[in-house]
């Protein structure tokens, strides 16, 4: 799915003293799949007041802010994320170095870098402007991945209570991003995450085992998951000891 120009059938949302109002998800277009409402603003209270009731932004530079709900949702739990026999070996000679919070701007710049078969980036000036806000609100946070001090891969999102709401992450290393994505999941199940929101699917989060949810399910976890604590700050996030991780067995599939 691409960012879309708004339909006329989209809800606009009006700008008020305490912040706009979003329609129920419920009356999000099936065609282009998600589309929900258009206008707005990016500001921190926005931005989580839709992202509590299962809403985000996506949009191209020169078009109005359009606000998603897609159905279905593709969502990881965080003790179910695959890790294929060679990330496994990977993991286990721990090349890279892994870190969260220590460059979130870096991290959101490379998801907005030029990738192959992409025209321009929905990573827009004002989009990063919000998200490192939120960052600094310490709403919104990042994972990188370093490789001979070089930040060679990571992702970004927000984390609500027990959920994390991926955005993007990036790689310039083979399994860099992957790396990211299960020191992620990893600490999350530590902490009592039930939930990291993918958004929408692709054939990469799907072999790494990402799965689908309707959006009234999705939107049911959230009511649960979102007023619940985490069980330790994201001051605790610690690398996996992959060291001891299982060697590979034989036959595994690799992918």
């Amino acid at each position: 799915m691409e960012p879309a120009t708004a339909s006329l059938q989209t809800f606009w949302i009006r700008q008020q003293s305490f912040g706009p109002g979003f329609p129920p998800a419920s009356e999000a277009l099936d065609d282009p799949n998600g589309l929900l409402a258009a206008g707005g603003d990016l500001e921190p209270r926005t931005l989580v007041d839709a992202y509590r009731r299962g809403i985000f932004p996506w949009f191209s530079s020169g078009e109005p802010i359009l606000w998603w709900s897609p159905d279905p949702r593709t969502i990881f739990r965080p003790d179910g994320i695959h890790i294929s026999r060679s990330l496994k070996r990977t993991l286990r000679r721990a090349a890279f170095r892994v870190t969260c919070n220590q460059a979130f701007a870096a991290v959101l710049d490379a998801c907005a870098g030029p990738r192959a078969g992409a025209n321009g980036t929905w990573i827009t000036p004002e989009m990063r402007t919000a998200y490192c806000l939120l960052h600094a609100h310490q709403i919104a946070h990042s994972v990188e991945v370093w490789h001979d001090g070089a930040l060679v891969g990571g992702l970004y999102g927000l984390a609500l209570g027990q959920v994390f709401f991926g955005e993007s992450m990036f790689s310039r290393r083979d399994d860099a991003s992957k790396v990211a994505l299960v020191n992620l999941g990893y600490n999350l199940e530590r902490w009592g995450f039930g939930l990291i929101d993918c958004q929408v699917e692709s054939d990469h989060l799907l072999r790494m085992g990402a799965t689908s949810m309707s959006r009234t399910e999705f939107e049911q976890s959230l009511s649960v998951l979102i007023p619940a604590a985490p069980r330790e700050p994201w001051s605790a996030f610690r690398a996996g000891d992959w060291a001891a991780y299982p060697e590979p067995i034989s036959g595994e599939r690799s992918s």
